[in-house]
């Protein structure tokens, strides 16, 4: 449940069951590497422009869905600014599970990122209290605080397919309907997409923690996130961060406590005690693990 790393996973040969995305794209399109290879006897202008049709061709091919109907692989396009982003779409293997969750059920239940519209909440989700969850990784926690709170809708972001996927099949299989799985990046849905106070919370839950210092400015957390934030919040609306990473979990507490929107819920201005409703999160699982203490932060929206 995190956002995703700047490294992408490398997927090792398909399992059964499972089918790399770049595979997938190259045998329904007839593109693969192949066909870079200029044939015997061409000059080294014919070879360059093969090369770049090649590449071109390849492009094309990262920016189309992965499965049609489902989820864009670039669903803002290039009408957006370059910036420095918290997260990096991954290219790994999607099951065969969750493949058909995302056909059956992405038309329904999942949308794209892409900063044309506004969106309707109260449509969307039938008139449900809304919260959104930046980064959800394989779904299992958020599936199950929607099985377990039916009355509050939950807007589930996230850039990893096979995890909108598997959510999508978790969901479906708990007969919950107050999920919607949105495919892209947050900072847009929140700049772009969302009405002032139309959100009944935020959740993010063990983000990448950057913990190399040059990478500090990729973590999510910052006051300039906090300035999207707070108007797309109702007020009393509860920002609730965890983190089993020590340093940014201070970093969280800092921004939070300097924000003038934001008010600790904390008596004591600190951490907080794990929520009931928040269940343990693979991530987390594998932090204590090591060893590593979690941290949870309320604040609410003032």
């Amino acid at each position: 449940m995190s956002e995703q790393p700047l490294n992408p996973t490398t997927a090792a040969a398909s399992e059964p069951g499972t089918a790399d995305a770049t595979t997938v794209h190259a045998s329904a399109t007839g593109s693969t590497a192949a066909d870079a290879t200029a044939p015997a006897g061409s000059t080294a202008d014919e070879a360059a422009a093969l090369r770049a049709a090649s590449f071109e061709r390849a492009r094309r091919l990262r920016q189309e869905p992965r499965f049609p109907g489902g989820p864009a692989a670039d669903p803002a396009g290039s009408h957006h600014e370059r910036r420095i982003r918290s997260f990096q779409p991954r290219r790994s293997r999607v099951t065969t599970g969750q493949q058909d969750a995302l056909e059956r059920l992405w038309p329904k239940w999942g949308l794209d990122i892409d900063g044309r519209r506004v969106l309707d909440l109260a449509d969307l989700f039938d008139g449900l209290p809304v919260v959104l969850e930046i980064g959800f990784g394989m779904g299992e926690a958020t599936a199950q605080m929607a099985a377990d709170d039916p009355g509050t809708g939950i807007l589930a972001v996230d850039v990893h397919t096979p995890g909108q996927g598997n959510l999508l099949g978790l969901a479906d299989r708990a007969g919950s309907t107050n999920v919607r799985v949105a495919n892209g990046d947050a900072v847009i849905l929140l700049r772009e997409m969302l009405a002032p106070a139309s959100l009944d919370g935020l959740r993010v839950y063990f983000p990448d923690p950057w913990p190399k210092a040059r990478h500090h400015k990729r973590r999510l957390i910052q006051p300039e996130f906090l300035d999207l934030v707070a108007p797309v919040l109702k007020p009393g609306a509860i920002i609730h961060c965890a983190t089993d990473w020590e340093p940014y979990a201070e970093q969280m507490l800092e921004v939070l406590t300097a924000h003038p929107r934001f008010e600790n819920t904390a008596a004591d201005g600190g951490y907080a005690p794990r929520p009931a409703f928040r269940p343990l999160t693979r991530f987390e699982g594998q932090g204590l693990d090591k060893g590593h203490v979690v941290h949870d932060l309320l604040f609410a929206r003032i």
